[in-house]
């Protein structure tokens, strides 16, 4: 509803025939509204249109309690943050009042008394609904005085009340949160005996304070947040809360490569005042990495990868190229494919480890997702090569991947001639396509399956021929800080045996 600072008293409330609702029918009519008028409630949230949403919806229809359970990364807090939005933007409430009072039917003892006391006179003020919003991160030390309050003998001593008062009590962030929406992020994190705390304030609407009972009919849309790894691992959701939550939802990561680039792109910082051209195919490798991640035997897929790994990814690489244009004073900058190893910090930070992945250590493995981002983008661009045969693959296959993969063969015999090059990130342009363009059969290749306007575009897809080469062993690479360097597979073999020797 709207605001109306004209209608101060309770009796001002009446005659204007304003009338709040309990905050679970507010929420209900609000989200009906914004239905009937095709509007979105949840902005900026991408890949749930068809899965999560709508059994939010029908949760919040059904004026349910909610508990959405997700690994991390999954939009799970900002999708609670934006329930806000269902809220009536103000609402009247007894003036003064700690917790928010319904001025037509005041649940604490002070506002019951001034009710006594003033009747219709009774002084009301409106609350707008962002201060009708609270959240909580669930942590070990997390008190029942935080959430629900405690006994005040302060209050009892300046007010010269006695311990049998119920107005001694100072509230805690529960019932402040009275006729609003209150969150608990990570709930297995509570401790149980503080989450046997929550269990009456949902249901009975009565709770006891160091042995004091209370009966407070508070009004509040509880929602809730877990981690399955949280859930089985540190803690747990303790039985009959479970059972008072009555909808709970499963989140997940996006599960398209577009709905990952959407995400990154929207919350990625961009504006670095830099001209540089991004291709798609670029943009598929950065976020294939978190795709690559949460499928490797490296990485503990019970705790997720994170949608931030992308983000951060991204960020990465356009530090990267706005670190070579400063640098070079050359722009536009393309991205390269040696530019990926920028990433790494963004990767090793974000993933958890198994043991194999431990014994590899956090660089070895954030390397090893990118090389498989790289193999997986090359394999979707570019023909298949050639190798050893599959089980169930017929000699028609076998004989139509070889023939394929023949395009290769003029790449793969200049360096079997002892040839190589090196790529680095400092390269000036020029020097760095005329470095790749040494490479006989390569811009060919590149031309036909991934053609690109400019040479410096050209250029990044040419490395992106080689590295797939090298992803699937056809060509030798090794990489000594910023620079790559790219050989015969046979050679560096002989090589390394000879230095083993």
């Amino acid at each position: 509803m709207s605001p109306q600072p004209e209608l101060r008293t309770l009796a001002a409330l009446k005659s204007a025939g304003v009338r709040p609702l309990p905050v679970k029918d507010e929420v209900r009519n609000n989200l009906v509204r914004s239905k009937r008028n095709g509007s979105r409630p949840f902005e900026g949230i991408i890949g749930y249109d068809h899965t999560v949403i709508p059994q939010i919806e029908n949760a919040l229809f059904a004026r349910h309690n909610l508990l959405l359970l997700g690994l991390r990364g999954q939009a799970k807090t900002r999708i609670l943050r934006q329930l806000l939005g269902l809220l009536d933007e103000w609402t009247p409430v007894v003036e003064g009042c700690p917790i928010n009072d319904d001025p037509y039917a005041p649940v604490c003892k002070r506002c019951r008394r001034l009710l006594q006391e003033r009747g219709e006179q009774l002084p009301v003020a409106w609350l707008h609904r962002d201060a009708r919003y609270q959240e909580k991160l669930a942590t070990p030390d997390v008190t029942i005085a935080d959430l629900i309050g405690d006994i005040d003998p302060i209050k009892a001593a300046r007010d010269r009340l006695t311990f049998a008062d119920e107005e001694i009590i100072h509230f805690g962030i529960v019932p402040r949160t009275n006729r609003g929406i209150f969150a608990i992020n990570e709930l297995p994190d509570l401790q149980p005996r503080i989450q046997v705390g929550l269990l009456n304030i949902m249901e009975e609407k009565d709770f006891q304070i160091r042995g004091f009972p209370v009966r407070l009919p508070v009004d509040i849309l509880m929602l809730f947040s877990a981690n399955p790894e949280d859930y089985t691992n540190r803690g747990n959701i303790i039985t009959p809360l479970k059972d008072r939550i009555a909808s709970q939802v499963h989140t997940h990561y996006p599960e398209s490569l577009d709905e990952a680039i959407q995400i990154t792109d929207q919350e990625a910082w961009l504006e670095r005042g830099l001209d540089f051209h991004m291709p798609r195919w670029f943009r598929e490798i950065v976020e294939q990495i978190a795709f690559e991640a949460r499928a490797s035997e490296f990485v503990d897929q019970n705790s997720g990868v994170s949608a931030r790994l992308g983000i951060s990814a991204y960020e990465c690489l356009l530090s990267n190229l706005e670190r070579r244009a400063l640098e070079t004073g050359q722009q536009p900058v393309v991205p390269r494919i040696v530019d990926l190893q920028s990433a790494i910090p963004a990767i090793s930070g974000k993933i958890e480890l198994v043991y194999e992945g431990e014994q590899q250590g956090a660089d070895a493995v954030a390397r090893h997702v990118i090389g498989q981002a790289v193999k997986t983008v090359f394999q979707r661009h570019f023909p298949a090569v050639a190798k050893r045969r599959r089980r169930g693959e017929s000699e028609e296959e076998r004989t139509s991947v070889r023939e394929r993969s023949q395009v290769y063969d003029g790449i793969v015999s200049w360096f079997s001639g002892g040839k190589r090059i090196e790529i680095s990130d400092r390269m000036p342009a020029p020097e760095y396509i005329a470095q790749l363009r040494r490479v006989e059969g390569l811009e060919e290749v590149a031309r036909e399956h991934l053609p690109q306007e400019d040479d410096a575009a050209l250029a990044a897809v040419m490395e992106f021929v080689l590295e797939g080469l090298y992803q699937n062993s056809f060509v030798a690479k090794e990489s000594v800080e910023r620079s790559t360097f790219y050989s015969d597979m046979l050679m560096r073999m002989f090589d390394g045996l000879q230095q083993e020797s």
